[in-house]
């Protein structure tokens, strides 16, 4: 009776179909598949098969087209422009977590609202909490980002987060540039931290650009901090906007002596004029990466560093349970 009963057990296991794909998947928002497409590359692997319907009136629902029952799924998708990216991403976090995907990770590579991290007028909204918090809403168990506006933001989520820094590529990169008198500068006084590091690893002096502004994008007065006088300036920075303060300060450092000036941005935003304002500044070169697509062929200055093999490094050590510090360089 006993081998009965294993024989019946030995037979029923036979038949159940094992999973051979990978126990993880990546999806992609709409505006960010370019840049999952190049970190499936660098993973061996293909990109999830998932739709975004549009309705006329500018909603639109997500569903995915494959099955995520127990897996590891991570959503590649930056908020930028905000809105819409952001929605799409809370969507398909919503759609994963109710199609029983085992642990869901949002790989934000530009995290947007991340200006607003605090009070600093009266009645004024944290927006970066919010954007937390509405994520946390939705169900995600893991962030993997990259150069938070603030550090602390890190702080407004109550899942882990895994903050990647672009130093790790770019300053490999301004070292096979072999520049010498090299300075680095921080376009203000709350990116003094950052330049501090770059100047650290890159052993070169620091010098720092005081700025103060009328309004939102909007730079009145601004005064260097230090000697550029025949030195070449590298300016870093979490990202440009309208590029105003950036331009603003290359204008500034040529005007005070500097050999030449080139810029390092990890997120390009660039809305607006900056594309107008790039060319027609004193900037050598606009260095950045590809957390945001950027229209590069309108502006021979820029240069575009890829980010995907860090990311799939990051992906790849979450879920293997190692360690992702060698991407902590600042």
């Amino acid at each position: 009776m006993v081998n009965r009963d294993k024989q019946k057990y030995i037979s029923i296991q036979t038949h159940i179909n094992m999973p051979t794909e990978l126990p993880y998947k990546i999806f992609s928002g709409r505006k960010s598949k370019y840049l999952a497409d190049k970190i499936c590359e660098h993973l061996n692997t293909n990109l999830g098969n998932s739709t975004t319907q549009q309705f006329s009136d500018g909603e639109f629902a997500v569903w995915y087209n494959e099955t995520v029952r127990g897996r590891y799924v991570y959503i590649v998708q930056s908020t930028c422009p905000n809105a819409d990216n952001l929605m799409e991403l809370l969507l398909m976090i919503d759609a994963a977590k109710r199609a029983s995907a085992y642990k869901i990770i949002a790989v934000i590579p530009y995290f947007g609202w991340a200006r607003q991290d605090r009070k600093d007028k009266p009645r004024v909204s944290i927006g970066a909490k919010l954007m937390a918090d509405l994520l946390s809403a939705a169900g995600v168990n893991r962030i993997i980002t990259m150069d938070l506006h603030a550090d602390q933001i890190q702080g407004f989520f109550n899942v882990p987060v895994d903050h990647l820094y672009a130093s790790t590529v770019f300053v490999p990169f301004i070292r096979s540039l072999n520049l010498d008198d090299l300075v680095i500068a921080s376009p203000d006084v709350g990116g003094s931290k950052r330049a501090s590091t770059y100047a650290k690893h890159l052993d070169a002096p620091l010098v720092l650009c005081h700025k103060t502004r009328e309004k939102a994008n909007v730079v009145s007065d601004m005064r260097i901090i230090g000697d550029v006088k025949g030195k070449n300036v590298l300016i870093v920075d979490d990202m440009a906007d309208t590029a105003g303060t950036l331009c603003k300060a290359a204008n500034l450092m040529m005007e005070n002596g500097a050999k030449s000036v080139r810029a390092a941005v990890t997120h390009p935003v660039l809305s607006g004029k900056a594309y107008e304002n790039i060319n027609n500044s004193a900037l050598e070169e606009l260095i950045c990466t590809d957390s945001i697509p950027c229209r590069a062929e309108e502006c021979s200055k820029i240069r575009v560093i890829s980010i995907a093999g860090i990311f799939a490094d990051a992906i790849q050590s979450v879920y293997n349970n190692q360690s992702i510090s060698s991407h902590y360089l600042l």
